[in-house]
């Protein structure tokens, strides 16, 4: 085995410098040189120049940290790094089946530089068994170069909370892996150098990767229980959030909330687990039944909001609906995976003119994305409903009163989030 590098001769580049990748290529920054690459030349642009898109890093912290962080969409580049930590999204296809070509065609960029005596890392949320399975021949074949004989690799998922300004990377605890005891100590060490939580030695790659997988699937099951509760107390004319807060008076209650399911995450990852599930001839039933129950709920809100309006009497065909929010999340402009989308389309469905706004999404990027057209300033008295979908801050401060400015005088407000106190509402999930 070609040795490994020492601490001091560390070379590392970030590959992909999404949400992941550039705020852990800028927690490396403050402490050493890094080579963060992108195939995507507008994003190398705008981060070259102090402006992240995404709000994960602000301009002051890029500016700090310039004097040790280079970015580039050059292949070449990357040829004087020694350590590589591809940072890629792992997305599923439109028949819900995991989609490897952004790590695959990652691994291949890498394999054009690999060297002997190189590390390679991987972030990127995958079902147990792909590292090895999927990107290291990969690597093998475009390098010529052989797994732990001449490089070596390792797994350490990534624990971004995209908009959580409390939760940095450093201050999450790392799980880490590698494909040798020797590697898996190079690998522990080296993220050891910037992430003040600590971090926890995986005793295998496929465990590491397992851990990864279960912990948004835990959610997702999690959530999609107290969305089928939430669709029972409805019919039960009870409600949900009243439910919930008196449960929660029991130490051990787990406080999830009922809601839209999207980002990269939790409607993504349990995919990957289920796929590998199958391949190997075992069913998984509570995991894709979680799935059903949550990708159900955007068609289940639209049907809730035709329900509500009709109660009221206002007419549904060729209405005019507000949408409040499009991101996955609160007070983040992440549009990946958002089930907003499917509110939209199910009311589309009835003949409604839907109306959407977002105040931190980028209007192009949704365009781009899914074809829609935001309202920047939706107009007062316009609207026959509003439907809250994204806790964000701006939407909180209007309160109901402010939320009722937008409607026309009979107009009915359908709150997904919980952001207005029950009587303030017409309906919520």
């Amino acid at each position: 085995m070609v040795p490994l590098p020492a601490d001091k001769d560390v070379r590392l580049a970030v590959v992909g410098l999404g949400y992941v990748g550039l705020p852990l290529a800028v927690a490396f920054a403050h402490r050493q040189s890094v080579i963060g690459f992108d195939i995507d030349a507008q994003r190398i642009e705008e981060l070259s120049r102090g402006y992240d898109h995404t709000m994960e890093v602000e301009s002051d912290e890029l500016g700090v940290v310039s004097v040790n962080l280079t970015f580039t969409d050059q292949i070449e580049h990357l040829v004087d790094a020694n350590v590589y930590v591809v940072t890629v999204p792992t997305p599923i296809d439109k028949y819900k089946r995991p989609d490897l070509s952004p790590l695959l065609s990652a691994s291949r960029t890498v394999g054009q530089v690999l060297a002997p005596g190189d590390v390679v890392i991987y972030e990127s949320t995958v079902y147990p068994g792909a590292t090895e399975e999927d990107c290291v021949p990969v690597l093998e074949q475009v390098s010529g170069l052989t797994l732990n004989q001449d490089f070596s690799v390792g797994y350490s998922p990534e624990r971004i909370n995209p908009g959580d300004k409390e939760h940095r990377v450093a201050d999450i605890r790392k799980v880490t892996s590698g494909s040798t005891p020797e590697a898996a100590a190079f690998i522990d060490a080296l993220y050891n150098r910037v992430i003040r939580a600590g971090t926890h030695l995986a005793p295998a790659i496929r465990v590491a990767e397992a851990a990864k997988v279960i912990e948004n699937t835990q959610r997702d099951v999690n959530i999609a229980l107290v969305n089928e509760l939430a669709m029972l107390f409805n019919k039960m004319g009870i409600d949900t959030q009243a439910v919930l807060d008196a449960a929660a008076t029991k130490w051990n209650f787990l406080p999830f909330k009922p809601g839209l399911v999207g980002g990269h995450c939790i409607g993504v990852d349990p995919y990957y687990l289920t796929q590998k599930a199958q391949e190997m001839g075992y069913h998984p039933e509570m995991i894709l039944a979680g799935r059903r129950t949550n990708d159900g709920m955007g068609e289940y809100v639209a049907a809730q909001v035709v329900q509500l309006m009709t109660k009221h009497r206002l007419q549904v065909v060729d209405s005019k609906v507000l949408i409040l929010g499009l991101a996955f999340k609160e007070n983040c402009p992440d549009l990946r995976n958002t089930r907003v989308v499917d509110v939209v389309h199910h009311l589309e469905q009835y003949n409604v003119d839907v109306h959407v706004h977002d105040p931190w999404v980028d209007a192009a990027e949704a365009r781009h994305e899914y074809g829609l057209e935001l309202d920047p300033a939706p107009a007062p008295g316009t609207f026959d409903a509003v439907v809250v979908a994204v806790a964000h801050d701006q939407f909180k401060a209007l309160g109901a009163s402010g939320i009722r400015r937008m409607l026309q005088p009979e107009g009915v407000i359908y709150d997904i989030k919980h952001i207005l106190p029950r009587p303030e509402s017409d309906g919520r999930l």
